[in-house]
């Protein structure tokens, strides 16, 4: 089963924007936003620039140093906002996957499962541009450009049907084990359920579409399928639960 990689959203935006004769100038007003969201697509895009670009715009601007930042409109909020808790949690989720990949990349027995991860880092960039997109101080063209796809998860259901289904049934709880690859994907998954919580309150308010956290909600579900099926693949033996001592009214 293959993936497809960095189909939409800001890999499309990057794929643009490269094409541009004068992308640092072009770019710089939306990069100065997105940088507060996610990082690493500030640092691809100064790697699209010559080297002699690169010295003009600076990485940082200071605009946040009294506790506020920009959301992709261009609305000013305190960096507590619920809005960056659940950008900055995406993020965190992002970079778990990172070092996930470099795990895998190390094991010849886990190649397959490269792409998939992959993907999954491009599109949770898509849902950061939704969540950084509210729709109370939205402009069409914001919207339009920060939509997000039920294919995304459509993606993920067909994926999880077909690891679930190479793995041995599921008798019991397991822990998070199994070996480097297959622990870090448990963390990721976690860091996955507490994205989706901070995203909850936002689609509550109606001010971003409820596609993102039916997202993240099946991507838990994937990542915990992986997981197992990483475990399997390197011959590690899954930690079962087991209860350690028994209270004393049972």
């Amino acid at each position: 089963m293959a993936a497809h990689i960095c189909r939409s959203g800001a890999g499309v935006f990057l794929q643009k924007i490269s094409n541009s004769s004068n992308i640092c100038r072009a770019t710089l007003p939306i990069l100065t936003h997105l940088n507060r969201m996610w990082p690493a697509l500030y640092h691809t895009s100064s790697c699209l620039c010559s080297s002699e670009e690169r010295k003009g715009p600076k990485l940082y601007t200071g605009t946040g140093d009294k506790g506020t930042s920009a959301t992709f409109t261009g609305e000013r909020r305190s960096k507590d906002d619920v809005i960056f808790e659940a950008l900055g949690t995406i993020d965190e989720l992002s970079s778990a996957l990172g070092l996930t990949l470099e795990f895998f990349k190390e094991s010849d027995k886990l190649q397959e499962c490269i792409p998939y991860l992959d993907q999954i880092q491009c599109v949770l960039q898509d849902v950061a541009s939704n969540v950084a997109t509210p729709k109370s101080s939205a402009r069409q063209p914001h919207l339009k450009q920060t939509s997000f796809s039920h294919l995304n998860t459509t993606d993920l259901e067909q994926w999880i049907d077909f690891f679930h289904d190479e793995c041995p049934p599921l008798k019991n709880f397991i822990l998070p084990s199994g070996g480097k690859a297959s622990s870090s994907l448990h963390l990721a998954r976690a860091i996955c359920r507490r994205a989706e919580r901070r995203v909850v309150p936002l689609q509550k308010a109606g001010e971003i579409d409820p596609e993102p956290l039916k997202y993240l909600n099946r991507l838990s579900d994937f990542l915990f399928a992986v997981a197992r099926f990483a475990a399997m693949k390197e011959g590690h033996k899954e930690k079962i639960y087991r209860r350690i001592h028994v209270s004393d009214s049972d």
